[in-house]
């Protein structure tokens, strides 16, 4: 019967990943707002159809790294647009199991900066880099650039999985498969509530609420690439599901579309 079942698993990932491999291109583009669990449910579906997955944020991490290493300052929003505009940022796979997989590899200029990105000099400035009209343009370009690569099969992993505010809007509007993730901003602020106090740092719940939306009307309220539901995206409301069942709806959708194809 253990054999049985673990044929069984692996076929029915096999048929996933075949069916993935029809897409054209090779891309699953996942929105949503701040909380709502595209990290974590954009990984795991990477994980099951053997793509790479894209947390397009980190590009925005990277420029920030760059910055206050090389002593720019962050609020010399010249400076730092001028920069993003410079550096070369690529996305790779991890190198093995036991790498950081949900952070992929981030290289700017050739460097691996991975961990330097995570580092909490950048958790506290990043806000103020990502802001900047200029940065968001340029990174826009170098994550087209990524999702088309890797989209036309021609990257280090067979397609993409990328997860940001404008995927499937601005950045890959023509990826086959669009899923936008959503949940209320009470829920979507639980689970940030819940993730401060897991780390054992204080927290307020009131005050992460009012963070979260206030994030949701700067990111929908901006003037470029604000934070929209593309026409042919699949919603999925997160609030009351687990993490398995929506990545099971997001397997479904996949099927769905190459069935299509």
């Amino acid at each position: 019967m253990g054999n049985d079942v673990h044929n069984w698993l692996g076929s029915v990932q096999l048929d996933v990943t075949s069916a993935a491999l029809r897409l054209q291109p090779r891309v699953v583009a996942i929105d949503g707002p701040a909380g709502s669990g595209k990290t974590t449910v954009g990984y795991a579906v990477a994980e099951e159809i053997r793509f790479l997955f894209f947390d397009t944020g980190a590009m925005y991490r990277a420029v920030t790294w760059a910055a206050l290493s090389r002593e720019i300052d962050v609020y010399d929003e010249q400076a730092v647009s001028r920069l993003a505009e410079a550096i070369h940022i690529d996305i790779l796979p991890p190198p093995d199991a036991h790498h950081n997989a949900r952070a992929s590899v981030v290289l700017v200029d050739g460097e691996d900066v991975s961990d330097a990105i995570r580092r909490a000099e950048v958790d506290q400035t990043v806000s103020i880099v990502s802001a900047y009209a200029r940065v968001r343009a340029a990174l826009s370009q170098q994550q087209r650039r990524v999702g088309l690569s890797y989209g036309s099969g021609e990257g280090e992993r067979p397609g993409i999985v990328m997860v940001g505010r404008d995927i499937g809007t601005v950045i890959m509007p023509d990826a086959p498969v669009k899923i936008y993730l959503d949940a209320s901003a009470e829920e979507r602020a639980r689970r940030r509530y819940r993730e401060i106090l897991a780390k054992g740092e204080a927290a307020d719940y009131d005050r992460v609420l009012a963070d979260i939306r206030r994030r949701d009307a700067l990111d929908s309220g901006r003037a470029l690439s604000p934070l929209r539901v593309a026409d042919d995206a699949r919603i999925i409301d997160t609030s009351t599901s687990t993490i398995d069942a929506v990545v099971a709806r997001v397997i479904d959708e996949i099927m769905r579309v190459a069935a299509q194809l």
